[in-house]
């Protein structure tokens, strides 16, 4: 494909990926990965270099542009060489025309951008939610020392002793480390939230919403394999991902539990009052983690907000069910925004004025409402809120 042509694909892409964004439908990594498949044609550095246009302008804009090509005229408006290749060539975009007006730029829609800044998120720390992230790894301490992991290519340690990072792209899934579960891909800030847990050998834990696992199976790490940990959520598709995954990481201990909406209680019967700890990984809008899916930042609205806090609310409430006398809870959100983190906290120890806060010490962040904040700006990770709740005894 010539530049030009690479451009106009992206401008395919991003039209499909607007209407997604406004429709809920698909994401933009399954869009662009269906959209290669019916065209066997375009080779890898094809592939690799539309890719990277689409992100780029996804990140370029604000709100939800009103067409890919406004989105495309947004990139170009700030990369004369982009703007260059809208030549009217065969296979490339019409010529800009003089009244065509760029999408508009900024960190999302302004009522968005007014809740990130009331909750302490505005200038560099807000823009850096739109960098590229880099590739986090966490060496699986059932399988393999940090110290005597070989790899095919130079990785940087960071703060926590299993957590390496590589640059953005690193194809790690075709390393032997990987298939043979040596290792995991999982952000540095996900791996310090899992710390905050504190899980150690032989206790009783509950992996509150799940998913696909990656936090169980550094549960299960820190755990050494010993003692329960169960591993529910209310989404089949992402939990039936999680036996294969543990099985290849041996961690044998991971029992899950598959959660009828509205019935958890119903189904998590026998550890009601037992465990010593619950990681509510809540449901949220996923601010931290632009920097890995920018157009999220088009998909959320004031009702949706409003919806998961209360999803949230229920869930702690939820696990202060299941936590025994003198267990915990540790609240998680990849969110930045106050009404999904320590507005969440501040009701929960409205509504249970016996419950603590405990503030575990951790490599990274900074003290926020009654939590711990990561963020790309200060930390380098992925967007966090860790809040550790203690029960009475």
């Amino acid at each position: 494909m010539r530049p030009a042509a690479r451009v106009q694909a992206a401008i395919e892409l991003l039209d499909m990926i607007v209407d997604a964004a406004r429709n809920n439908g698909a994401p933009a990594d399954r869009i662009i990965a269906d959209y290669f498949r019916a065209r066997r044609y375009a080779g890898s550095k094809d592939r690799r270099a539309v890719r990277e246009l689409v992100y780029r302008a996804i990140r370029a804009c604000g709100p939800v542009p009103r067409t890919g090509r406004a989105a495309m005229l947004r990139l170009a408006a700030i990369d004369e060489a982009v703007t260059e290749l809208f030549d009217g060539s065969p296979h490339g975009p019409p010529p800009i025309g003089k009244r065509e007006v760029p999408a508009d730029g900024g960190i999302g829609p302004e009522w968005l951008r007014e809740w990130l800044e009331l909750s302490g998120v505005a200038g560099q720390e807000a823009t850096s939610l739109l960098d590229r992230a880099p590739l986090d790894l966490r060496v699986n301490s059932l399988k393999a020392e940090p110290d005597a992991l070989d790899l095919p290519a130079a990785a940087e340690r960071l703060n926590l002793p299993a957590a390496l990072r590589l640059p953005a792209g690193t194809s790690v899934e075709q390393w032997d480390a990987y298939r043979e579960g040596l290792i995991e891909i999982q952000d540095h800030g996900s791996q310090i939230a899992c710390s905050a847990m504190q899980a150690a050998p032989g206790e009783h834990i509950v992996d509150l919403c799940a998913g696909a696992g990656g936090k169980t199976l550094a549960l299960a790490a820190a755990m050494q394999n010993r003692g329960m940990l169960i591993a529910s959520d209310t989404d089949l598709g992402r939990l039936s991902r999680l036996l294969p995954r543990a099985e290849r990481a041996g961690a044998g201990m991971v029992e899950t539990l598959l959660l009828d909406p509205g019935k958890e209680r119903e189904a998590l019967g026998a550890h009601l009052g037992k465990a010593d700890g619950v990681l509510v990984d809540a449901p949220c809008s996923g601010t931290g983690t632009w920097r890995r899916n920018p157009e999220a930042r088009w998909r959320i609205d004031r009702e949706q907000l409003l919806a998961f806090a209360d999803t949230q609310d229920r869930l702690l409430e939820i696990a202060a069910d299941l936590v025994r006398p003198g267990g915990r809870i540790t609240y998680i959100t990849c969110s930045l925004l106050d009404i999904e983190g320590s507005d969440r906290v501040a009701a929960f120890l409205g509504r249970h004025q016996d419950w603590t806060i405990a503030r575990p010490e951790l490599p990274l962040g900074r003290m926020h409402g009654g939590g711990t904040r990561l963020t790309p700006y200060h930390d380098g990770t992925d967007g966090f809120f860790i809040a550790c709740l203690c029960s009475p005894c």
